[in-house]
């Protein structure tokens, strides 16, 4: 007998529906699985046998033939362990086929039955929306993450007997956090089944513990490190509050503690929290990257990454055997942050030029091509030299040629990208033992950045409302006279910084972009010439 049920896979970051194939014959008894199957898809058949056995259920000696389709899409993971053995079952007459036409099923098993997470679940779950899927059996530990995918039923199950127990109409999931009536209903005949029934749900279709609340966000907001924290670098905190408010990308230079890191860490505690459809986005990713979990099923703070500077070219970009997202993707949205940054290899700093300009980055191989979101905010923190104290002679003693090769290790087409440069000064023993009076820190503390920011956010909603524009820095050469309109003054102006400065046409544009959050700050609906000149002392 033949019989088909649905799961689903992913490539790269996008997912698509496979559909599972058995048919059971009779012949020589063996079991053959086809379709383009990573090493793990293939164990399957072992696993899904001896589940099957340990359950009590007994396979007939006969031809087992699985196939997953599409054909020309490879299968990685270990999903279909689950759709698999409930195909067997239809195929064989334990389960009626009828009843899985409209349910994908999504897990993998162990030996002794038991359904274990996997990874991937909600892209799975928002393509199987679209294509017009009613109900979804998921493994219990993802039930969390699944449930935040609308217009479909989650059916989470803790073993392969629930499953069986859901399709036949008599089974019940309870957890700490959700209670979900699983059965679906049987009021059909032995010929009749209609999988369109609707089901009984005791929670609604996207259930949040409270844990991940809105005032669970809120505080650990507040419990951030605050930017008062940070003794001086008054020039430092406006450059971030700039960059934070148009979403450019910053570097901050100075000498070693000088407060650099310190910076950059406090810079997510002024960020506006995730969109509702910016959640989804970087908790997509996350899930493909197998980083969702029961302690972390969504997410809902802008992402804030760390690599060291020894982590490889790969690393950042993502790719490997089963291509997977890297670090820069992981930062979609949120904040990449990369400390010491002239220590990162050479070819790890030259890949982010295409992120930081496309907002994406695509990885070719062989047989296919990936591209995944890049679109984050880069902070850079870098010293000056080998030794960090130049242009101190009194300590530094860096050759030319040293402090040539070490500041070359950027070059200029990634300076050329990033939009804010500023200086971080060495501090005086005025400002750590309080005697200035800088130190009361009333004009840059978090909580009072964090609303300036805000402010400037919601001048750029109604700016760009009906574009695909979010922030100032998202504005293309197309749009800048559009959005960065100057007037003959401060035209006049530019004209002169261009060719006195010998300004390439992207940093023009950049200046432009930075002196309109300026004036976004300021409440200025006009870019003025103060607003271009600030702009224009942040270019290093």
């Amino acid at each position: 007998m033949y019989s088909i049920t649905y799961s689903g896979g992913l490539s790269g970051i996008q997912s698509f529906i496979a559909g599972v194939e058995v048919d059971v014959s009779p012949g020589i008894p063996s079991f053959n699985m086809v379709g383009s199957l990573s090493p793990e898809v293939r164990e399957a058949r072992e696993r899904v046998r001896v589940c099957l056995k340990n359950c009590g259920i007994e396979l007939p000696p006969a031809l087992i033939t699985v196939n997953i389709s599409p054909a020309n899409l490879q299968k990685y993971g270990t999903a279909y362990d689950l759709p698999i053995a409930v195909g067997i079952l239809s195929a064989i007459g334990q389960l009626p086929a009828d009843l899985l036409n409209d349910t994908l099923i999504i897990g993998e098993l162990n030996l002794d039955g038991g359904v274990r997470h996997v990874k991937g679940v909600l892209p799975i779950i928002l393509q199987a929306v679209k294509q017009g899927f009613k109900n979804c059996i998921v493994p219990l530990e993802n039930a969390t993450e699944a449930s935040h995918a609308e217009n479909i039923n989650i059916l989470p199950v803790k073993d392969i007997v629930q499953a069986i127990g859901i399709l036949q109409g008599e089974a019940f999931v309870e957890s700490p956090d959700i209670a979900i009536n699983t059965s679906l209903p049987n009021e059909h005949t032995s010929n009749e089944h209609n999988i369109n029934s609707s089901l009984t749900l005791n929670m609604p279709l996207t259930p949040v513990p409270d844990k991940y609340t809105k005032n669970k966000i809120t505080n650990d907001i507040n419990l951030s490190p605050d930017f008062s924290d940070i003794v001086g670098q008054e020039a430092c905190k406006r450059a971030a509050l700039i960059a934070v408010a148009g979403f450019h990308h910053l570097l901050i230079t100075g000498p070693p503690g000088s407060g650099k890191t310190m910076l950059a860490k406090r810079i997510p505690g002024i960020m506006p929290p995730l969109s509702p459809l910016e959640s989804l986005e970087v908790s997509t990713i996350y899930s493909v990257a197998g980083l969702l979990n029961e302690s972390r099923p969504y997410i809902e703070k802008r992402p804030f990454q760390s690599p060291h500077h020894s982590s490889t070219r790969q690393s950042l970009s993502g790719g490997g055997k089963t291509v997977r997202p890297g670090i820069v993707s992981l930062s979609h949205r949120g904040v990449l942050f990369l400390d010491e940054f002239p220590e990162f290899s050479r070819d790890c700093i030259e890949i982010l030029r295409e992120p930081l300009e496309d907002k994406q980055i695509q990885l070719s191989r062989v047989q296919c091509s990936f591209t995944y979101p890049a679109d984050f905010m880069l902070v850079a923190a870098a010293n000056p030299c080998p030794c960090g104290y130049y242009p101190n002679r009194n300590l530094c003693n860096c050759s030319e040629a040293s402090l040539i090769k070490y500041r070359s290790k950027i070059s200029g087409p990634i300076k050329d990208r990033i939009d804010i440069i500023v200086y971080a000064e060495a501090l005086s023993a005025e400002h750590l033992t309080g005697l200035t009076a800088q130190n009361n820190n009333t004009c840059y503390n978090s909580e009072s950045m964090r609303k300036r920011v805000m402010e400037a956010r919601s001048i750029q909603e109604k700016r760009f409302e009906n574009t695909n524009f979010k922030y100032n820095s998202d504005i293309t050469a197309g749009y800048i006279n559009k959005y960065c309109s100057l007037n003959t003054r401060e035209l006049e102006f530019m004209k002169n910084a261009y060719n006195s400065m010998q300004l390439s046409a992207r940093s023009y544009h950049k200046i432009l972009k930075v002196s309109r959050t300026i004036a976004d700050l300021d409440g200025s609906l006009e870019i003025k010439e103060q607003h271009l000149a600030e702009a224009l002392c942040y270019r290093g």
